[in-house]
């Protein structure tokens, strides 16, 4: 096996120690929005955001005013991107069917789809005001069926981001926050005496958001592990140089550390994409973003065989996967590990990020290994039930489970058998022994 990397990007250690120094920031930001509610709240806004007001809060006449400055174009362009989202959630949702089953004569089994209470989704956008993620979170919540949703961005160049505010309040939000970061995540997770806290986190966000969901899963659900960007290009020689380079850095400018890794088997290709990605970032406008990732994340790796690509693959487990290739299909089939497939040069990852209708939250950091990118799905929990209906199998599987409670020395849990032996099935078990 031949693997050769004519790129590398930042050591593992050194992506450690980043991720540690993130971890002791965040912590004790967390803790101190536990402590001191919206006084923290307040201060991490002004500080972070340079951003200060009585309420954090949209009041209806805001968003309304906020709405009205979006060009009927862009109004437009949201609404139909809103649409794929949803069209495709309603999909999905109408497959998770609610089930009961008669497994035996009188003993019903089913189980039932129910929507989590409440849900904060972060929207990032200090940056970039990323109008997407509130189709993603808010819109997607809403086809589940959330009575609760709540929803946070950062300001945008000193004020609320109308494009935003109009995807969020159209998505369905019913209260909408203008913060951002960490303070945003804690304060939807923890509450403060302004902010009733929530049951569930969705959203992406840079490292701190990331971090402060991990952070704090236990006292809420997260949707999963969704920090920042990452992208791969699976590419042959059926492709060009321009393409490969396009999509790697399309991606890289997201954040400064955004990993972009080609996989490929062509020498030429690679050694073409490495002078392409030099040339775009001479051109190209956010290149002071994308530059910074693209040389401490960026990375080249040639393989010998497509086995060797798919193995590479899966082992980096990349949020997003680009599969340009003479058998795409192929790697639909056989590959088990990353966030989300884009097959063949006629798609691309921005399709999947703004408008073609999948989820754009998906897992980065290697998460991809044990859970997809968020889906309608996140937001329902399924609970299982069961009933028994006649004597005979109220007798017969407290008999079965009189005996395996005893098995285990369970005392207590068999004479809950037991006494529905009795009752339903007129045997006398004394207590504390086996219904036979």
């Amino acid at each position: 096996m031949t693997i050769e990397y004519l790129k590398r990007g930042k050591p593992e250690a050194d992506r450690a120690e980043d991720d540690a120094k993130t971890a002791a920031v965040v912590a004790a930001t967390l803790k101190d929005i536990e402590t001191r509610g919206d006084a923290a709240v307040r201060e991490l806004a002004n500080k972070f955001d340079g951003y200060d007001r009585d309420s954090y809060r949209l009041t209806q006449d805001e968003i309304d005013a906020l709405i009205a400055k979006v060009s009927p174009r862009d109004l437009e362009d949201i609404k139909f991107a809103q649409e794929q989202v949803v069209n495709f959630a309603q999909a999905q949702r109408d497959s998770m069917l609610d089930i009961e089953v008669e497994t035996m004569p009188g003993v019903i089994l089913g189980h039932k789809n129910i929507p989590v209470q409440s849900v904060g989704c972060y929207v990032p956008g200090g940056k970039f005001p990323m109008v997407a993620s509130a189709h993603m979170s808010v819109a997607t919540a809403k086809v589940a069926g959330v009575p609760r949703i709540i929803a946070c961005t950062p300001p945008f160049n000193g004020e609320p981001n109308p494009a935003v505010i109009a995807a969020m309040h159209l998505g369905g939000a019913h209260e909408i926050y203008v913060l951002g970061g960490i303070q945003a995540v804690g304060a939807m997770a923890l509450g403060t005496e302004s902010i009733d806290p929530v049951h569930l986190l969705v959203g992406p966000g840079n490292a701190f958001v990331a971090e402060a969901k991990r952070q704090l899963f236990g006292r809420v659900g997260i949707d999963l592990f969704a920090g920042p960007t990452e992208t791969m290009v699976i590419a042959d020689e059926t492709v060009d140089a321009e393409m490969c380079a396009t999509d790697l850095l399309g991606q890289a400018e997201h954040g400064y550390n955004s990993p972009a890794v080609l996989v490929t088997n062509s020498r030429k290709l690679a050694e073409e994409t490495l002078s392409e990605v030099d040339r775009i970032l001479k051109i190209l406008p956010t290149a002071g973003t994308a530059g910074v990732s693209w040389k401490d994340y960026g990375e080249v790796i040639l393989c010998d065989t497509y086995d060797e690509m798919l193995e590479v693959a899966d082992d980096i487990a990349s949020e997003h996967v680009q599969v340009m290739t003479d058998r795409d299909d192929w790697f639909l089939e056989n590959m088990t590990c990353y966030g989300a497939l884009f097959l063949g040069p006629r798609t691309n990852v921005s399709n999947g990020d703004k408008v073609i209708g999948t989820n754009h939250t998906l897992p980065t950091k290697k998460a991809g290994r044990y859970t997809g990118g968020l889906w309608v799905g996140k937001y329902l929990k399924t609970h299982s039930y069961q009933k028994i209906t006649t004597d005979e199998a109220a007798a017969k599987i407290g008999a079965y489970g009189s005996r395996l409670c005893l098995l285990e020395g369970f005392v207590g849990h068999a004479e809950q058998c037991n006494l529905r032996v009795r009752r339903y099935g007129g045997q006398n078990v004394p207590y504390g022994e086996a219904a036979e």
